[in-house]
Parts: structure tokens; sequence; C-alpha cells
């Protein structure tokens, strides 16, 4: 599809990429792919992406067509189980080895496909895969999942996460005693340099803060109640492998495998504990909480023999 149109005098003096991404509403990496695939004219001429735009000067570009809407195919999930839902939102309490939602690599069961297959029907804003996803727990972590139902919850709930309002309590096993035995661990996250699976505490990464109290000690290990500030991807089985501390049975961050086999863990001892916000609706605050699932139970069991 081509557009022909003048440049807004809104526009005038932006660079070419910034002033397609300003009429478009794509982004600015897509903007320069526009640019650099030869799709845009400034005035009939090829621009580069750090040419200026005048206002009144005439812009053609050749957008791509829109991708097709993609549907969420409803699978059955064993084990997810529904701890509340109203008109607004449904909230979860995800077992070991579901995904939050599909994506590239991932061919496992989700907790989108799971809820659709219970007949829930979740707010359409967002990514397809991820419609009604306002935040996310790794596949091997278990514990509570908020999802929104209506448009409103949706944009409520996403703004309340990104705005650090929502209460995120996790419990976890940690190798050793950390010292002191409650303190904030505030140190920034990126992708592991080297591994690109995996994350690090990285100087140039983005801000993560988490809290953590010591709730149990134990010969080899400690129980843990932790309260995240940031949500970064692994940010809490990053965090606790910096300090030397790896949750137990997190192989991938350090874990000792020896400990992880004798209490029986085939993944990290982690789990989304409680969930309180406001609600959406009205405000009222709520709070959910979430049993320990056998695993870490028996798992908890076993370090404290």
């Amino acid at each position: 599809m081509t557009r022909s149109l003048p440049v807004p005098d809104g526009l005038d003096g932006l660079r070419v990429d910034a002033a397609l991404a300003r009429l478009f509403g794509v982004s600015r990496t897509t903007a320069v792919g526009l640019i650099d695939n030869g799709d845009v004219r400034v005035d009939g001429r090829v621009p580069i992406k750090s040419d200026r735009v005048s206002a009144g000067g005439w812009l053609e570009v050749t957008l791509p067509q829109p991708p097709v809407p993609q549907t969420i195919e409803p699978v059955p999930v064993d084990g997810l189980r529904v701890v509340y839902d109203d008109a607004d939102l449904v909230v979860v309490d995800k077992p070991v080895g579901v995904a939050a939602h599909p994506s590239p690599g991932w061919t496992g069961p989700t907790v989108v496909q799971g809820v659709a297959a219970m007949g829930y029907l979740l707010a359409t804003s967002g990514a397809a895969e991820r419609q009604g996803v306002v935040h996310r727990l790794d596949a091997g972590t278990t514990g509570l999942m908020v999802l929104a139902k209506s448009e409103r919850a949706y944009t409520v709930l996403k703004d309340a996460f990104r705005e650090r309002r929502v209460d995120k309590g996790y419990h976890a096993l940690v190798q050793g005693h950390p010292d002191p035995s409650s303190g904030t661990i505030d140190a920034p996250i990126d992708r592991h340099p080297s591994a690109d699976w995996r994350f690090a505490v990285v100087a140039a990464g983005r801000a993560s803060v988490t809290h953590y109290e010591t709730l149990e000690a134990f010969r080899a290990a400690s129980l843990l109640d932790i309260r995240l500030e940031t949500g970064r991807t692994h940010q809490i089985r990053v965090h606790m492998a910096a300090v030397r501390h790896p949750c137990v049975g997190d192989l991938t961050y350090g874990a000792d495998p020896t400990l992880a086999k004798r209490l029986g863990l085939s993944r990290q001892w982690l789990h989304a504990r409680r969930l309180g916000f406001e609600h959406p609706e009205d405000q009222r605050p709520v709070v959910f909480e979430s049993p320990y699932p056998a695993d870490l139970a028996l798992a908890l069991s076993r370090v404290s023999e």
C-alpha cells in the first residue's frame, strides 16, 4: 500500500526515520527498514535515514501489508488452576513446564492456551500471541499470574506493573546463607554477553531491584521471601546467583547438581507465592496466595532433614 502526502508542519526538521515513525505509528526500526529497502521517497528522491524533512515536502511511502492476526489455539493444560476470576481479570496458579504465552522456539503448553481451553476470553490488546498477558513467569517457575479479560483491566494492570504498584512476592530456596540475612540487591540486568539464552548483571543493563528476607535457615540452604521492585527476565535467579546464592536446582545459573539431585529437584526452587494489586474496576486492594507445589514441598522437607 503506497501513501503520498505532504510533510505536516509539526514534523519540520525531523529525521526521515523519526518522521515516518510519527506519521504512521511504526517503530524506528521499521522506519529504517522501509528507507533501506527503497520504499520511501522525499520530493521524488530516495533519502537516507539521517536526512531531514521539511514542512510541505512531498512524502511517498510504500507500507507493508499488515500481518494476518493470529488466533490462540485452545489447549488444555494439566495442573493449571484458576484462583479467581471476574469480568475484568482471571488469576491462575501456573504449574511447572508452562510458558506464559507462545513464543518462537517454545513448543510446550502455555497459560493463554490453557485459559482459552477453559473458555475464558482475554483482552485483545497487545500482540496476538500474548493478548491479555500483563506479566510473565518463567516456564520453570510456578505460581500466580493475573491476565486481563477487559481492555480497561489490561491498560490499568500494565500501568500498575510498569509503575511498580504491584506486590510480587516469591519464595525461593537458595544455596547457603545470605549475609546479611535480609537486604536489597540493586544491580542492572541484561542478556549475558556470551550466552544469549541467559541473563546476567551487566553494567549497562536495565535497572533491577530485588528485596529479600530469610524465613528459615537450613544446613545447606535458606528459604527466602523475595519482593520484586522491577520485573526483569530471570531477575531473582540472576540476582541470587550474582551474590553466590543461586536458587537450589537452578543449574543454568550455577546451582550444585548434587544438592538438586538429593532433593529430587529438576528445576529451580522458585515460586510466585503472593500477588497483590488494586482491582482495575474500583481500586480495592486484592491479594492472592499460592501453596507450594508438590516438588517444591518435597524438596523443602528433605533439605530440613
